[in-house]
Order: structure tokens, then C-alpha cells, then sequence
């Protein structure tokens, strides 16, 4: 009797422990899916769905789900030296920002869809500044990250893959060759101080010329601009000697000297 009733509790035992595992199984079917994600299921290993976002029941056993991350995702291209097309070299690095559109081909077709994009872009970098001389990587960077956006986005796109937009971050030159920008700049710059100030000597002359021909067409002008030089003089505090001369002095002096010399 004892045996038997030892044995009934094994069996007892045995169906809870086979009922909690059962029940544990179930339970590692049921999968939860945030917003930005989506699910690739296998059945047997061979691909079937794409689960939407929210709760969703797969077959334990049978079926496997691998989730996806829909978001924008950013992929840094470390810094690298890149000789462009007039032989200088540069240290270039950007940025990558892509996301994921299909996630069955970003999970079947590629093993690691985000370092396959960095190691993509970073040799579409280097193909694009390599063709490209070295004032124009300088001046039209937003031409150069979208030449290279172009090449990534179409060698990516049988990934599953999307990239929304390349940035270049930083472009540095050897010191040499920044202090021969520099002194060019400089050059540049004392260039147009001397045509500026050229001008500005010029249109003077011109204000000149008119303001002399005003004052000869009145004979009262001179004697005004005259009285006002003076005016200008006078504020001065500094020590100063000014002699008045008529200007009908200068005419008489000057006639005479004219008669002497004919005489």
C-alpha cells in the first residue's frame, strides 16, 4: 500500500513538472513588439512573416523570431587620410545616418547590416574625394556628401536598407599647407584693401573736382569756404599763427611784378 501510494505521488510529481514546462513553452511563444520594431519569423528555418508591433504568438520548437529596430541609426566613418585628385592628402570623417525599410532583406541578405554600411560609405568616401580636387572638397561639401550618399544608397539598397543622409564632419590638412591657404588668404585680402581704398581715393578726386568747379562758378564761394577753414582752425586749442592776406593783394602784386618785367 505504502508503494503504491509512493508511486502515485511520482507520477503526480512527474505531470506537474512536464505541466509547468508545457506551460513555460507556450509562454516563450508569446512576444512583445515596441513601436520601432519589427519581427522576422522563421518556421522550420525557412523565412515566413514580418510580425507587426504589439503582442504576437510564434510556435516554440518549430518557429524562431529575430527582431528589428526600425529607427534612424548612425554610423560614425572614423577619420582616415584620402589623397585627392591633385595629390593632397586630407584626414576626412562623417557620418552616416540610415534605417531600416525592409527588415526580411536586412536579416536574410546581410549578416550585420550596420558594419557593412560603415565599411560601404567609408570606401564610397574615399572613391568620391579621390576624383575630386582639393578646392572643391573645401568649398562644396554638402556636393561631396551627396555624391557619396548616392553610391551608398544604391549598393544598399538590396539590403533593406535606406540612408537618409552623409555628413562630412571634419576635413583637415597637412600644416604646410595650411600656412600656404593662410598667406594666400592674406595676399587675398591686402588686395582688395588696396582696391577699396583705390576707389575710395578715386570717387574723393571726383567730389573734388565737382566741389572746385562749384566754387569757381560764385566768386563769394571761395571767400565763404575760406571763412569756414578758418572757423575749423580757430576751435583748435593748440597754438597756432594765422596771417590774413586779401586775395585783391595777390592780384596787385602780381600785376605789378608783370609790368617790371616787360619794362
Amino acid at each position: 500500500m505504502e508503494g503504491l501510494f509512493a508511486t502515485g505521488s511520482c507520477l503526480v510529481i512527474i505531470f506537474l513538472f512536464v505541466l509547468i514546462a508545457l506551460f513555460m513553452l507556450l509562454l516563450s511563444g508569446i512576444k512583445l513588439l515596441y513601436e520601432y520594431e519589427r519581427g522576422v519569423v522563421f518556421t522550420l528555418g525557412k523565412y515566413s512573416s514580418t510580425r507587426k508591433p504589439g503582442l504576437t504568438i510564434i510556435i516554440p520548437v518549430v518557429q524562431s523570431m529575430r527582431k528589428v529596430d526600425m529607427r534612424i541609426k548612425t554610423a560614425e566613418i572614423p577619420r582616415q587620410e584620402v589623397m585627392t585628385k591633385d595629390n593632397i592628402p586630407m584626414l576626412v570623417n562623417a557620418v552616416v545616418y540610415f534605417k531600416v525599410v525592409h527588415p526580411a532583406d536586412a536579416i536574410i541578405k546581410i549578416e550585420d547590416y550596420v558594419f557593412a554600411v560603415r565599411q560601404y560609405t567609408q570606401a564610397a568616401l574615399r572613391d568620391v574625394i579621390g576624383n575630386a580636387e582639393m578646392d572643391f572638397v573645401l568649398t562644396e561639401r554638402e556636393r561631396v556628401a551627396e555624391g557619396i550618399k548616392e553610391i551608398v544608397d544604391a549598393g544598399t539598397t538590396d539590403w533593406g536598407v535606406d540612408i537618409e543622409s552623409i555628413k562630412i564632419q571634419e576635413v583637415e590638412l597637412p600644416a604646410e599647407m595650411k600656412r600656404a591657404m593662410a598667406k594666400q588668404a592674406e595676399a587675398e585680402r591686402e588686395r582688395r584693401a588696396i582696391i577699396i581704398a583705390s576707389k575710395g581715393e578715386l570717387s574723393a578726386s571726383e567730389n573734388l573736382r565737382k566741389a572746385a568747379e562749384n566754387l569757381s562758378k560764385s566768386r563769394g564761394a571761395l571767400h565763404l569756404r575760406t571763412l569756414q577753414t578758418i572757423r575749423a582752425i580757430a576751435a583748435d586749442p593748440s597754438e597756432k599763427i594765422v596771417l590774413f592776406v586779401p586775395s585783391d593783394l595777390g592780384r596787385i602784386l602780381g600785376s605789378v611784378v608783370g609790368g617790371r618785367e616787360e619794362n
